[in-house]
């Protein structure tokens, strides 16, 4: 029995990001190679050859761009620009370049929504309220009380608006008061925007991740949010109001579209959207006929439970959801969310490599996923992340550390002290000691990406999930290309299950998370051990 059956057009008419996988860097924590312990653009360049060896087809950089670093590259006081502490212009063009020789992609962080305090736009425009520039932010009278405009929060905890005493009106701010949300209803705005990208795509980059494009419009009557009868104390203070009117609003896809008109001036690039919605608000973002973003990221897998009939339904009410000509997208982790192995657990990370690199459509791995790192603890003394000082407990610090490529003092990342602490088992979780170890996530990763390449049906191939007869922690599903079946099996248990192959018979086992798996020869049934994920193929008779 399958249900959820889905198709796409051949490997040969899909373009890349379709058939490719995307490799998320953070950039401060990638590699250093001038000593100060951060990471840097000839870092990422020095490790591209490791990115080709492992098979992704595409490298995102979070922000490089010159900023304060209020929210570490997040407040951007130049969008044309690298920050001295990442390298140069003339690093990231020789960056491109090497990456393009590999036949790797490059995209770049986009953050359209909100500046730096210190960007040159916001400070004329608190200069005076007659400034020329003074409607490219977001200002308000006060209330009547002299308070806030609206209950507005920020997504940091506190107001989201902050008060500017000598012109008497507050700015209004999604995350930290340093970072001003630019004014997205004024032209002016967003022809100076389009003018940033073609800036970045003139100089070869293939595309754009936008940072919450999904706030980028505001009610234009600043009505309060209502309250969130859910909420209860233990969450971020953002969830106390339901952002009804604060994002999500429905002139923002006239704005995409003008960023998508932007991209369609130039060939094979692609735009990338994060949103953290519900399923029937993320799909809107692929826009009226596909005029949208091509890849609205899609993190229900970071918000679903770790069970195999949870993770069946999301697939299934996505899959159905999407529009038609609208490509899915998979993510298990990023610079915002706890890792992946601290979620669930090394065994379980396993098997969640696996469904995110054979799920239909594009994935994307967070870098250092592929080596298992996991919960890191971050002492007081050395936490970053101004999240987590304005609302404790809530810090992303944990997943922003250091990538560990060897077993030198600290980890083949700097010859210093790095700006965040290394894992606690890293003299032997790291690049060196996992790439020949055939047993290991790294191994499992890289002959995931490259049978990824090898098998259509894995790249561009239809979904179809499986019946698993009642094998509750079971997920089972098909990816079907030109006569080439793919089926993957996941154990999301501990124990032992056997999973019957409905009398067929000819299959034969591509790869297994469990060390010393036999073929399976003509048995109909499949022996699986706890925590194990298994991929089969059978060719046409």
């Amino acid at each position: 029995m399958t249900s959820g059956e889905t198709t796409v057009p051949d490997l040969a008419k899909a373009v890349w990001w379709k058939r490719g996988t995307v490799y998320q860097v953070y950039p401060r924590s990638f590699q250093d190679t001038n000593g100060d312990g951060v990471g840097d653009l000839p870092g990422i360049t020095r490790r591209l050859d490791y990115l080709a060896w492992l098979g992704v087809d595409a490298v995102w950089i979070s922000p490089i761009y010159p900023s304060p670093m209020a929210d570490y590259g997040y407040d951007v006081a130049d969008y044309c620009g690298v920050d001295p502490l990442f390298g140069s212009l003339a690093d990231l063009d020789a960056l491109i370049a090497e990456a393009h020789a590999r036949r790797l992609r490059v995209i770049l962080d986009f953050v359209p929504n909100h500046s730096s305090i210190a960007h040159p736009w916001f400070t004329e425009s608190r200069a005076s309220r007659e400034n020329p520039r003074r409607d490219w932010y977001i200002w308000r009278d006060p209330a009547p009380d002299g308070g806030p405009p609206n209950n507005w929060l920020s997504n940091f905890g506190g107001p989201a608006w902050t008060f500017d005493e000598p012109s008497g009106q507050y700015y209004y701010h999604a995350f930290l008061s340093q970072q001003p949300d630019l004014n997205w209803r004024n032209p002016a705005v967003r022809e100076a925007m389009h003018d940033v990208l073609r800036f970045w795509l003139d100089r070869g980059i293939d595309g754009f991740r936008v940072d919450v494009i999904w706030h980028l419009m505001k009610d234009e009557g600043f009505r309060d949010n209502p309250a969130n009868p859910a909420f209860h104390p233990e969450q971020p203070e953002i969830n106390r109001f339901d952002q009804v009117y604060s994002a999500d609003r429905p002139e923002v896809f006239d704005i995409i579209a003008g960023m998508r008109r932007v991209l369609d001036g130039y060939d094979d690039r692609v735009l990338i959207g994060e949103i953290y919605l519900p399923i029937e608000r993320l799909v809107a973002y692929y826009g009226p006929g596909l005029t949208g973003v091509d890849l609205p990221f899609n993190f229900q897998l970071i918000q679903t439970p770790w069970q195999a009939d949870a993770v069946a339904a999301l697939v299934d009410e996505y899959e159905e959801a999407l529009p038609p000509g609208g490509w899915p997208n998979w993510v298990l982790g990023n610079h915002d969310q706890p890792r992946i192995a601290a979620r669930i657990g090394e065994a379980q990370a396993r098997i969640a490599a696996i469904l995110l690199l054979t799920l239909r459509g594009t994935p994307t791995v967070y870098y250092g996923d592929e080596i298992g790192l996991a919960h890191v603890e971050i002492p007081p003394e050395r936490m970053r992340d101004p999240w987590g000082f304005n609302e404790p407990g809530h810090g992303r610090d944990p997943e922003r550390t250091p990538m560990q490529w060897d077993d030198t003092e600290h980890a083949g990342f700097s010859e210093a002290e790095p700006w965040l602490p290394l894992s606690a088992d890293r003299d032997r979780r790291h690049v060196e000691a996992l790439r020949d170890d055939s047993t290991s996530i790294l191994t499992l990763y890289r002959r995931l990406l490259h049978l990824r390449r090898a098998y259509p049906a894995l790249a561009v191939g239809s979904y179809r999930r499986l019946d698993t007869d009642g094998l509750d922690h079971v997920l089972a599903y098909e990816r079907v290309e030109a006569g080439e079946t793919v089926r993957i099996v996941l154990n999301f248990s501990g124990w032992p299950v056997r999973f019957p192959l409905a009398g067929e018979s000819g299959w034969s086992v591509l790869l297994s998370t469990h060390p010393g798996r036999a073929d399976i020869g003509a048995s109909e049934v499949l022996d699986m051990a706890g925590n194990e994920g298994v991929i089969l193929l059978r060719h046409p008779d």
